[in-house]
């Protein structure tokens, strides 16, 4: 029993269900409150990592509730304190005293939990149940503007989607209860024999792609970008999207011991990686550009799952959670200032605030995989692995990488390109508040854009001071992590990991990769608003390769025109065919009522008649008359006589 670890989940759960309770009233004290639970929680969370607890709590008959922390589960809940209280520091800066904080702040507690339960458990039921809270809180935080009917239809469209691919954990579930039943602990689940062991790896794959936005769900994570942006540097950077990723890391001998488990994911993964990237450098939008960055730089840890690189993969996530939310919370803080997310509109943006720019150069360049920044290292540990597997995922992998060089410079060269002449003089200030819900981001060509403002700059606002430590925190982290993936710290980081010996990456792809990038960065700096997608693919890049469309037509609208096709049926057969019965019943009850009710009643009152009758003759000798008796009993026994002699 191991009071740090339920400390650890029920903490943020508790305060946050107790904010979502309070509501209004505890608007001026959630703030920081959820932060002194988010410190609480990384503090827990680091004891945690170090003492490796396990609890267990019974739930149902051979199906307890079981979390336990090892090494990569360690590392997840070090990552998802960490960025958590970063991004509710920024969030207490970021949003103004008229905003609904504590559902806000409650919501994202309880998110926060939900994730935490999801990367400690030990057993499926246990990983189930702080799937399905994960996923409604996400659902609520990114439709957390209801009043907006885009951002709840983005919400629910990332919640569908989320949602059926979430049938495969159920699946899995199902076919591991029915091979062998038991706890179904998670690391376990590669024992289950044939014809399960397929069907629990396939429902693992398809739980962990959809939930990690990989091919073919990718596109509800554009949708989701109709969030506040602190929800998408939050659950889009190392929470929520890194699930599906950090499940197939968790299940790495499921996916081996199911012979095309590991090469489904590992190629899932890389095809995600280079498609999304084409997506990402085609965007003209930032958050929608950090989206589809976010569906690629994971597909480099669904790559490392399929090839054994789980040493890679923790390092790919941990990297990326620390330059993703930066990024994402850089571009919230610019759209409450500038009122836009173009980036057309956003040229110069880091001039005005050179703190802030400086800062999201740092997060960009990290992301591109420049050296010697964290995420240019973890991709080369990760990348060892695809080359041990196999040239093809290497080069894969590799030209993944180039594309991550290009979007992440292009954001780099909007950024700090001057602003066009004229545009500083008609600049304009106004109160700092919390705006961004008052400029809905579209998610594709699919959906009409809103008019833009005449002028970004005319709609300058400060970015608050107290929104800058949390960046330059993460700044900072996107450099410190850099060690991490060298000898001997990487060796040390594989054994916490319990992974065995993976392949290690040679100096000579820590020098391809790094010139790669540099000569990537160097080339997309030089091209600047062109872009390397070609003409004929750029809609269908911006369109985020129209998997939504896509999915309208192979699932939405059929199930739409069954939908419609069972109401016709009711409505025509069915309801014609009860009315229709009602009707015939009525005209019998009638027939009967006419006919059949008056021969009844006839043929009662007809005995009843003839009862009276005989009634009324039994009577008749009743007279009270002595010798009338005599007489009858005279006449009585004479017929008797006559009978007996004549039967005689």
């Amino acid at each position: 029993m191991s009071p740090v670890l339920w400390a650890l989940v029920a903490l943020p759960v508790t305060c946050g269900a107790l904010l979502l309770a309070g509501g209004r009233t505890l608007d001026r004290w959630a703030p920081s409150a959820a932060v002194a639970v988010a410190i609480a929680s990384l503090g827990l969370a680091v004891t945690a990592a170090v003492r490796h607890p396990a609890v267990e709590a019974p739930l149902l008959d051979g199906l307890p509730v079981q979390l336990g922390v090892d090494g990569l589960s360690g590392v997840l809940v070090v990552t998802v304190t960490a960025v958590t209280l970063a991004v509710l520091l920024f969030s207490t800066a970021e949003f103004a005293a008229a905003e609904a904080r504590a559902r806000f702040f409650g919501l994202m507690l309880l998110f926060a939990g939900s994730m935490l339960v999801t990367v400690t458990a030990t057993t499926l039921p246990t990983l189930l149940m702080g799937w399905e809270v994960m996923g409604a809180t996400s659902w609520a935080l990114i439709g957390y503007w209801w009043r907006e009917p885009v951002r709840t239809a983005a919400a629910q469209t990332a919640f569908l989607v989320t949602r059926t691919a979430d049938l495969g954990l159920y699946l899995a579930a199902g076919a591991a209860l029915a091979a062998a039943p038991g706890p179904l602990s998670l690391d376990t689940l590669d024992d289950t024999g044939e014809p399960w062991l397929s069907f629990v790896t396939a429902g693992i794959l398809l739980a962990a792609f959809g939930k990690s936005a990989q091919l073919p769900f990718s596109f509800w994570l554009s949708r989701a970008m109709q969030g506040p942006s602190p929800v998408s540097a939050l659950l889009h950077s190392a929470a929520m999207v890194v699930a599906g990723a950090y499940l197939l890391l968790r299940t790495g001998t499921l996916l081996g011991a199911s012979g095309w488990g590991a090469d489904t994911a590992a190629w899932v993964g890389a095809v995600t990686a280079v498609a999304l990237g084409l997506v990402a450098v085609a965007q003209t939008d930032l958050k929608q550009l950090l989206a589809a960055s976010t569906c690629a730089q994971i597909g480099f840890m669904v790559l490392a799952a399929g090839v054994g690189a789980s040493t890679g993969g923790a390092l790919q996530l941990m990297a990326h959670a620390a330059a993703k939310s930066l990024l994402f919370m850089v571009a919230g803080a610019w759209l409450t200032s500038w009122g836009t997310q173009r980036l057309t509109e956003l040229r110069g943006v880091a001039r005005f605030r050179r703190s802030v720019g400086v800062i999201c150069t740092v997060g960009a360049l990290s992301l591109a995989g420049l050296p010697p920044l964290s995420l240019w290292a973890a991709k080369d540990v990760l990348l060892a692995g695809a080359l041990e597997d196999g040239g093809g995922l290497y080069a894969v992998g590799l030209g993944a990488a180039v594309l991550s060089a290009f979007y992440s410079v292009k954001i780099l060269w909007y950024v700090w390109r001057p602003m066009p002449a004229g545009a500083v003089e008609r600049r304009r200030r106004m109160p700092a508040s919390g705006v961004e819900q008052r400029h809905p981001i579209p998610t594709s060509a699919v959906h009409p854009r809103p008019p833009a403002p005449a002028s970004a700059v005319e709609q300058r606002r400060p970015i608050p001071a107290g929104a800058v430590p949390p960046l330059a925190l993460l700044a900072l982290a996107c450099a410190a992590l850099t060690p991490l993936a060298f000898p001997p710290v990487r060796d040390t980081l594989t054994d916490y990991l319990g992974q065995g010996p993976e392949p290690e990456p040679h100096a000579w792809e820590f020098a391809v990769s790094g010139l790669i990038a540099l000569v990537a960065a160097a080339l997309a700096w030089a091209w600047g608003e062109r872009t390397l997608v070609p003409p004929w693919t750029r809609r269908l890049c911006r369109e985020w390769l129209r998997l939504e469309r896509a999915a309208h037509v192979l699932l939405v609208s059929p199930t739409l025109a069954l939908a419609r096709a069972a109401a016709a049926f009711d409505d025509r057969v069915l309801d014609r065919a009860v009315n229709a019965s009602g009707a015939g019943a009525l005209v019998l009850a009638r027939w009967t009522n006419r006919f059949v009710e008056g021969a009844v009643d006839g043929a009662v009152e007809g005995l009843a008649t003839a009862t009276r009758r005989l009634g009324r003759w039994a009577r008749r000798p009743q007279t009270g008359q002595l010798h009338q008796y005599l007489a009858q009993a005279v006449a009585a026994l004479s017929v008797i006589a006559v009978v007996l002699v004549l039967v005689r």
